[in-house]
């Protein structure tokens, strides 16, 4: 056995104030990264449901009538889905209307997508329910719409349609908002309300692997599509330019990075706060076996060689601090991703509850991280070793 890690093993030290000290800072470092990671996993998948991470889109595309259809058939899907991170390619058909409710009435969008509510929502519905919607919940509490109402809805183009949908599911939106408000229907009904053919469509949705739904991998995949457009568009084809997420919605994904540089700001803090906690535990440690460094001087022990001790122990104190504060972290974030205890405004952050995501490699890093400088800031009081003379320390009987 290594001498320095046998004599370190069998120094008197409890240091419990220390080891909590540096438990409540990796705790704070885990559940900071774990509710960023879910803030990112929860805004981005909403986005992602609602409007598809890239739109293929034309660029003077028109919402309010039915004067704008491109084909489901242009050559180039095929190279678009072969594209490195893409899941699915799938076509949808938007087009804005106004509800009449009382003597009330909103502005709305509706989108058709294949398979209509049950796949926009995961709702499992009759088939037997001819016009149904997932309206959001901001309008069903405007409008005091229920599962089961009508929704009496106005389309304006070259001539006035109306349709009387049936609400079949309610959702919850990433985004609550007064005067927008998005209504899922099947892609079917909506190509019978403009007259079109099954092989026509508003624009294409193009959807992500978790992977590539991060800012710059979004941007390089969208790069791609472009390029797998132009490489392969035939003469009869629509040109439909890509558009991500980050493009569409720059505040929310500014919003994202904002959080991410306050978990970096945090893991600094903590950092900080447990190497300073440390530094005095290891100084208290010095202090309290300073006959000790004496003795093993006095026997031959070199000045690097007794460090090391002191700074093995000390390592078993990080140690066990960072296990405390992983154990604890993981327990209150499994707590709240099962009973969403700490609520939250989404009006204001997207979502109704704190949203934690834990990955375990990111934890890893973390602790790997934040151990390692730690033990770097120890290296420093650990110099003290070096000033202490054994004839001034060795108690004679």
């Amino acid at each position: 056995m290594n001498l320095s890690f046998f004599i370190a093993r069998r120094l008197g030290y409890k240091g419990r104030v220390v080891t909590a000290a540096v438990a409540v800072s990796f705790l704070v470092v885990i559940i900071a990264i774990a509710v960023s990671a879910g803030f990112r996993y929860e805004i981005r998948n909403g986005l992602s449901a609602l409007t598809g991470d890239v739109q293929l889109t034309m660029a003077d595309i028109n919402y309010l009538d039915e004067s704008s259809p491109v084909s489901t058939e242009q050559a180039y899907l095929a190279s678009v889905e072969d594209v490195e991170g893409v899941v699915s390619v799938s076509p949808v058909i938007y087009r804005a209307g106004i509800v009449k409710q009382d003597d009330e009435i909103y502005g709305v969008m509706i989108k058709g997508v294949e398979g209509g509510v049950r796949c926009a929502t995961g709702t499992d519905i009759p088939d037997t329910l001819a016009l149904a919607v997932s309206i959001p919940s901001s309008l069903a509490e405007r409008a005091q719409l229920g599962i089961g109402d009508k929704l009496l809805t106005y389309f304006v183009g070259d001539k006035v349609k109306v349709r009387q949908f049936n609400v079949a599911d309610i959702y919850e939106p990433l985004v609550r908002t007064d005067d927008r408000h998005l209504v899922f229907a099947d892609i079917s009904d909506m190509q019978r309300l403009n007259g079109w053919t099954e092989t026509e469509t508003t624009m294409f949705e193009v959807a992500l692997e978790d992977d590539y739904k991060e800012r710059s991998k979004m941007d390089t995949v969208t790069y791609h599509i472009l390029d797998a457009v132009l490489e392969n568009i035939a003469g009869e084809d629509d040109f439909l330019h890509p558009v991500s997420s980050v493009r569409r919605f720059p505040q929310i994904f500014e919003w994202l990075a904002l959080i991410d540089f306050n978990v970096f700001f945090v893991l600094l803090l903590m950092i900080a706060v447990a190497g300073v906690n440390m530094i005095s535990g290891l100084l208290i440690m010095l202090f309290e076996h300073i006959s000790t460094i004496g003795l093993l001087k006095s026997l031959g022990m070199r000045n690097a060689e007794i460090m090391k001790v002191f700074l093995t122990r000390a390592a078993g104190t990080v140690f066990k601090g960072m296990v405390i504060g992983n154990v604890i972290a993981f327990a209150l974030c499994y707590i709240q991703g099962k009973t969403h205890l700490i609520k939250l405004d989404p009006v204001n952050y997207f979502v109704s509850s704190v949203p934690v995501h834990l990955n375990v490699m990111d934890v890893i890093a973390a602790d790997v991280i934040a151990f390692a400088a730690i033990m770097l800031l120890l290296i420093l009081p650990s110099l003290f070793v070096m000033r202490i003379d054994p004839s001034k320390t060795m108690k004679m009987d």
